[in-house]
């Protein structure tokens, strides 16, 4: 281990992301008494150019009157390419009050943009005298995002997640594909005759993966287009699982479970967890730094790997 310690994440369930255009009002509610542990008012790409004004003054209104619960109330800004980003982030940091937990920046290039945004918020706490300061989520959909992800991570203390844009990153990265996350048709290989198909995203997450736990930041799976499709939007979970991310978007309804079933540890995974790190307490009683349990080696690096699942389950119990 580096002797930087690795500063841990926020201490807060974030298995699904639920989004809702600021222009539907009719959502909002329905939103708030959703099972999902965050809620994105989207004032970006669910929001057609003429209805900007009107879906931001919806989502003002909605922070200060709509009961969020215990939700983690997130909005989601417009691009800084466009004319309605600075806009967005005064009218919502004057006039929504202290519900509003967090920014979510999309098509996030490089630290200069997060620079950009938080000198804005700043300087509007400050003028305004509000306490609670405002977190930020930036979403990566870009070649220069990938790219710059681990600076982007650092760069400032408001900074809390990462969320991968699938469609708009593949777009940037000139992929050959109209599929918004999960496998793709030609993206397999080939043995004795047999297709095997791989997941093109996996690099791309674990790259922001690293990033975030380098920073102390939560690394989140972005959206699953096809809603029909549950397998598969469990099977994409599930890979994201595998590979550190803490939760996954749910751009409708139905997809709020699944994201929850599998983000939560299971009970036989935490029962499993729990049994080695009793392994390893025996062992160390004992004077030994591993042991055996169910026929595998376990040691120092198993109560590391077991603490993980442990602690995300009481935290998600406690919320």
């Amino acid at each position: 281990m580096s002797f930087r310690i690795q500063p841990a994440a926020p201490a807060r369930p974030n298995r699904c992301q639920l989004f809702g255009p600021a222009s539907n009002t009719k959502l909002f509610a329905k939103m708030a008494a959703s099972a999902a542990d965050v809620i994105n008012i989207d004032l970006e790409d669910s929001v057609a150019p003429s209805d900007k004004d009107m879906a931001r003054a919806n989502a003002i209104e909605a922070i200060n009157t709509i009961d969020w619960g215990n939700k983690y109330v997130s909005i989601r800004i417009n691009g800084l390419d466009t004319p309605y980003w600075y806009r967005d982030v005064v009218d919502v940091m004057e006039q929504a009050g202290d519900r509003l937990d967090q920014i979510m920046i999309p098509k996030v290039g490089c630290a200069e943009d997060i620079y950009a945004v938080d000198a804005l918020v700043t300087a509007i706490e400050r003028a305004k005298g509000r306490t609670k300061p405002i977190s930020f989520e930036v979403i990566i959909e870009s070649a220069a995002g990938i790219a710059h992800v681990e600076e982007i991570a650092a760069s400032s203390p408001r900074m809390q997640a990462i969320s991968l844009g699938a469609a708009d990153f593949a777009a940037s990265m000139g992929m050959q594909t109209t599929g918004i996350g999960g496998t793709q048709e030609d993206y397999y290989m080939l043995r004795e005759g047999e297709k095997y198909w791989s997941d093109p995203w996996h690099w791309a997450q674990t790259a922001i993966v690293a990033a975030c736990r380098t920073h102390g930041l939560l690394p989140v799976d972005g959206p699953f287009g096809d809603f029909s499709d549950d397998e598969g939007y469990i099977a994409q979970s599930k890979r994201s699982a595998t590979l550190g991310m803490v939760g996954k978007w749910a751009i409708h309804p139905k997809q709020i479970a699944l994201a929850n079933e599998v983000f939560t540890p299971s009970e036989a995974k935490v029962t499993e967890a729990r049994e080695i790190l009793a392994a390893m307490e025996d062992a160390k009683a004992r004077g030994e730094g591993a042991t055996v349990y169910k026929g595998r080696l376990v040691d120092i690096a198993s109560i590391k790997q077991a603490e993980v699942i442990v602690r995300q389950a009481e935290m998600i119990a406690g919320s």
